[in-house]
């Protein structure tokens, strides 16, 4: 049996969700409506059950004609594809997950997929599950990088993993002054809008990185029960905010934002050692901070890894292509309708 649910079906799909023992964040409802709002397409929480197989996928299903080339070319409602909504999910299976499990699993989905003129679909796997183990049948499975990970088991674990130079630069912050709250408000989120945007200006991030203001009040009404703004305040004033979100013992810094005259101060290794401090204090077990910039283990990841030494998770991705004739055919005409060359390495190649 597979059921698709959307944001109609909200309560079923939270209770599906919650139903299973490794859910996240990511795989509940309220987690996808701000994204839909932001244009990535209409949310559906996939559900698998057969024998002693249960497994859930969220998807983004997006009309393909609404695509840059593609629009006014191609009838509406007509071709599909999926993604995972920002961050990361992929096909959470329970039970048996034997070979001849997965192979009827992907042969519902395909069947599903294809009845639906969904043509092909991206997923980011979840580095805390290790979900892509066991899906071959269903993707092309592809290392990205490592990410990196915060084992909140105690206080004393927490500050043993964070690199000398790290713990140094919190010291030197609390010796500026720096406090750290936290909260979560309609407030709070309009000055995390403001910071968070001023940020995303300062380092050229891509157009997609700017989320609106409506983007952010959606969030504060959706994700009260499973997110928190910690905030740095020095003199008064709030110089570094991030937005992390937590569920089932799993902890996740979402979004950040700073004033760069601040940064000298050291107020985000402070956040996220408050962070971490409070996780462990309420129970949680893992704090993800992610990777570099498109996976890679660049700058940005080497900073993240001074958090924990130790950190051993891994960012896998999944192709899938349900549809190879259309999916050639929608090739063929965006490189007839767009001189820019593909991108090497990008995923549905349509979309490049």
């Amino acid at each position: 049996m597979l059921k698709v649910l959307g944001l109609n079906d909200e309560v079923l799909w939270r209770e599906t969700v919650k139903s299973f023992a490794r859910h996240d964040v990511y795989h509940l409802p309220e987690y996808t409506k701000a994204f839909r709002l932001h244009g990535d397409g209409e949310p559906q929480l996939i559900y698998y059950e057969s024998g002693d197989t249960r497994a859930i996928n969220v998807v983004m299903k997006r009309d393909i004609a609404g695509t840059g080339p593609f629009a006014g070319r191609l009838p509406e409602s007509t071709y599909y594809d999926f993604a995972t909504p920002y961050g990361y999910g992929g096909f959470l299976v329970e039970g048996d997950c034997s070979e001849a499990a997965m192979d009827r699993l992907n042969a519902a989905y395909t069947e599903y997929c294809l009845d639906s003129s969904v043509i092909s679909e991206f997923v980011r796997f979840h580095p805390l599950l290790n979900n892509q183990d066991g899906l071959d049948p269903l993707y092309r499975i592809i290392p990205m990088g490592r990410t990196v990970t915060m084992d909140l088991s105690s206080p004393e674990v927490i500050r043993h993993n964070i690199r000398k130079s790290v713990r140094n630069r919190i010291n030197k912050a609390c010796r500026n002054n720096i406090s750290v709250e936290m909260g979560w408000s309609p407030e709070l989120l309009e000055q995390f809008y403001h910071l968070y945007t001023e940020t995303m200006q300062r380092t050229n991030a891509q157009p997609y990185y700017f989320f609106s203001r409506a983007f952010f009040e959606c969030v504060h009404d959706t994700l009260a029960d499973n997110a928190l703004i910690f905030y740095a305040v020095f003199e008064g004033q709030i110089i570094a905010m991030e937005l992390v979100l937590y569920c089932n013992g799993k902890m996740h810094g979402h979004l950040q934002g700073s004033k760069g005259e601040y940064l000298y101060l050291c107020p985000i290794p402070l956040i996220v050692y408050i962070q971490a401090l409070w996780g462990c204090e309420n129970g949680y077990k893992e704090l993800h901070l992610g990777g570099g910039v498109g996976a890679s283990e660049d700058g940005v990841f080497e900073s993240k890894k001074k958090f924990n030494e130790n950190t051993t998770t891994r960012f896998y991705i999944g192709h899938r292509i349900f549809d190879q004739e259309k999916y050639d055919k929608l090739l063929s005409l965006r490189n007839e309708l767009c001189q820019a060359e593909l991108r090497p390495g990008f995923f549905p190649e349509y979309r490049a």
